[in-house]
C-alpha cells in the first residue's frame, strides 16, 4: 500500500511537470477585475459584490462551532475534525478575503480573494482521502495538499502563470464528483457531494456570465453577485450532509446503488409487461 501511494504521488508529480513543460503560461488578465456592476450604495464601492460575501462569514462560523461544541457533526476521527476546522476556516475567512478584494479589484489584492478559497478546497480533497481511502494518508496529506494550493497563489503573483493555481482549483471539481460516485462512502447522504458540485459548477458558469447576466437583470444584479450567493450554497449543502449523516453499514458507492436501482427498475418493468400481456391475453380469451 505504501509503494502504491509513492507511485501515485510520483505519477501525480510527472504529469505536473510534463503540463507546465507542454503547455503555455497563462498570465492574470486584467479584465477579469472590471465587474459589470461597479456601483455604489452607502458608500461602498462594488457594493453587492462585497456585502454578497457575508454568507461565507455566517455558514463559515456555524459550521466551526458545530465541529467543536458537543462534536454535534459526530466526527470520529481526528483527522476528520482538521480537515472539516480547516475547510470552514477558509470559508469564514472568503467572506473577508473577498470583500477586500472587491472594494478595490487588483491583482495584489486578488491573491486574498483566492488564498481562503484554496484553503478550503484543498482541505475537502484531504477529507475525502480519509473518508474514501486511508484516514493516515488522509490527515497526513492535509498539510502538504494545504500548502500546495498557498504555493500554487504564490507562484502566480510572482510569475504572473496561472497554471498551478488552474490545476489546485479545477482538479479537485473533477476530483470530488468523480469520488463521491466510484468509492464507498463511510457515511450515509452522499448525494449531498453533488448537489454541492452541482452549485459550484453553477457559480463558476455565472462568473464567466457576469455581464450578460446584468444586462438580462436590466442591471438589477450581475453574474458576479449571483456566483458568490450560489458558491455559498456549497458548505451549506455539506453542512446538512454533516448534520444529517450516520455511518454507513451498507458501503457500496453511489455508482453501484445506482446500477442496483436501475437493475430494479428494468425487472419492476418486465414483470409489469409480463402481466399486462397475460391480462390482454385472457381478456382475448374471454371475449371469444
Amino acid at each position: 500500500m505504501r509503494k502504491r501511494s509513492v507511485w501515485a504521488w510520483g505519477v501525480a508529480i510527472v504529469c505536473f511537470i510534463v503540463l507546465m513543460i507542454v503547455t503555455p503560461a497563462i498570465p492574470q488578465s486584467q479584465e477579469y477585475h472590471n465587474f459589470a456592476d461597479q456601483r455604489k450604495f452607502l458608500g461602498i464601492p462594488n457594493a453587492l459584490n462585497v456585502v454578497s460575501n457575508f454568507p461565507f462569514l455566517v455558514i463559515g462560523l456555524i459550521g466551526l462551532v458545530l465541529c467543536h461544541h458537543g462534536n454535534y457533526f459526530k466526527l470520529s476521527l481526528q483527522g476528520e475534525l482538521w480537515g472539516w476546522t480547516c475547510f470552514y476556516i477558509g470559508v469564514a475567512a472568503v467572506a473577508f478575503g473577498s470583500a477586500y478584494y472587491h472594494l478595490k479589484p487588483n491583482d495584489a489584492r486578488l491573491v486574498w480573494d483566492r488564498l481562503p478559497m484554496t484553503v478550503a478546497f484543498t482541505s475537502i480533497i484531504g477529507i475525502f482521502i480519509i473518508e474514501r481511502i486511508d484516514e493516515r494518508k488522509g490527515t497526513v496529506s492535509l498539510i502538504p495538499l494545504i500548502l500546495a494550493g498557498v504555493v500554487s497563489i504564490m507562484y502566480w503573483r510572482f510569475f504572473d502563470d496561472l497554471r498551478p493555481y488552474a490545476a489546485v482549483q479545477f482538479v479537485p471539481c473533477l476530483a470530488i464528483p468523480l469520488m463521491a460516485i466510484l468509492l464507498p462512502p463511510m457515511y450515509t447522504h452522499s448525494t449531498y457531494w453533488l448537489w454541492a458540485a452541482g452549485f459550484y459548477l453553477l457559480a463558476k458558469i455565472e462568473e464567466a456570465a457576469d455581464k450578460p447576466i446584468y444586462n438580462w437583470s436590466y442591471h438589477t444584479v450581475s453574474g458576479h453577485t449571483v456566483k458568490h450567493l450560489c458558491a455559498a450554497m456549497v458548505p451549506v449543502f455539506l453542512t446538512l450532509m454533516l448534520a444529517k449523516r450516520d455511518i454507513e453499514t451498507n458501503r457500496i458507492s453511489l455508482f453501484q446503488s445506482w446500477r442496483i436501482s436501475w437493475s430494479k427498475t428494468k425487472e419492476n418493468g418486465a414483470a409489469v409487461d409480463s402481466l399486462t400481456c397475460t391480462y390482454s391475453g385472457v381478456a382475448v380469451e374471454e371475449s371469444h
